[in-house]
């Protein structure tokens, strides 16, 4: 028997339409109703947060990371039920932690309980199925929709309202879930993990556009910065006047990151003009390799948080 912890926290998967077709939340979560026709399966379920996923914060995902810490001695496995808006970053960010090692499961809905095409239930039962399974154990945080399981790194959103919408860019799913057998084709690489008791600070994330100008970067109070994510064109490049006016963030010793507003591909620096991302680099910018911005922020939060200073930070985020 493999005892199964579920930790439902809001989102589409427990609300409902209404006769007009609005969503709204529901002080009844209705997947604490759902059966689980898995034989083998033992579920305690909690309702640790009842939010739409807008609302999720780092303070929240660290509560995850301590209740699955406390409870991991008591089961086998853990699944998460989570809005979409924003469950790739809590996927990333439990993976960035020093998690138990038992399978960690995130999965949502794009449809609510009682909409015609409902998919809550059933990547709710897949998801538990992923999560009792021995080969799911050393996989990192797995984020599993539409028969499809992702590494929690690499997954993202990719439509509004398609049931398909989690897609691995680049590298592809990293298993499959058949009717009868789950099936791994590819392993997540490994990462470093850091152990939190809490999480502060603030980094925006600055996106780059056709004709941008340093009117975003003067907007913001330098004192009260922690660090600062950009988006910027391909393979990392940015207009003149925003790259020198990045210089005074870092004279101040503002840590900066940069990621591509691309899809695919990774961010590098290959062009040597004024902005381009050569130049960038030099000038101390790091470089992301294979995150979207909104992880990247995460990942520069929580290397700051736990205290990573000069080298140690600049191979740890470049890493």
């Amino acid at each position: 028997m493999k005892n199964i912890l579920v930790l439902h926290t809001g989102g589409t998967i427990s609300m409902q339409a209404d006769s007009t077709g609005k969503v709204t939340t529901n002080q009844e979560n209705p997947m604490n109703h759902v059966s689980v026709p898995i034989e083998g399966i033992q579920v305690t379920a909690l309702d640790i947060f009842n939010l739409p996923s807008p609302y999720m914060t780092p303070n929240h995902m660290l509560q995850l990371y301590h209740k699955i810490k406390e409870e991991a001695g008591h089961y086998d496995g853990v699944v998460i039920t989570h809005g979409t808006d924003t469950l790739e970053e809590t996927a990333y960010f439990l993976d960035t932690m020093d998690l138990p090692n038992l399978p960690v499961v995130l999965t949502g809905a794009m449809r609510s309980s009682n909409e015609l095409g409902s998919d809550g239930v059933y990547n709710y039962l897949t998801a538990l199925r992923v999560a009792s399974h021995d080969k799911a154990k050393d996989k990192g945080v797995l984020v599993v929709m539409n028969d499809e399981i992702h590494a929690a790194k690499y997954v993202t959103k990719t439509h509004t309202t398609n049931v398909g919408t989690f897609q691995t860019p680049t590298h592809g799913p990293l298993g499959l879930v058949m009717k009868h057998e789950i099936l791994y084709f590819k392993n997540a690489e490994s990462r470093v993990r850091f152990d939190l008791d809490k999480i502060s600070g603030f980094v925006p994330i600055i996106p780059a556009y056709a004709g941008m100008k340093t009117e975003l970067l003067d907007m913001l109070d330098i004192s009260k910065l922690d660090g600062l994510i950009i988006e910027a064109f391909g393979a990392g490049n940015l207009p003149q006047e925003v790259a020198t006016k990045l210089n005074i963030f870092l004279e101040a010793g503002i840590p900066i990151a940069l990621v591509s507003r691309c899809f695919n591909g990774i961010a590098e620096p290959v062009y040597a003009y004024a902005g381009g991302g050569v130049r960038l680099h030099q000038d101390g910018i790091f470089f992301v390799k294979e995150l979207n911005a909104p992880k990247a922020r995460l990942k520069l939060l929580i290397a700051l948080n736990a205290g990573l200073k000069g080298q140690e930070l600049k191979d740890y985020m470049e890493g």
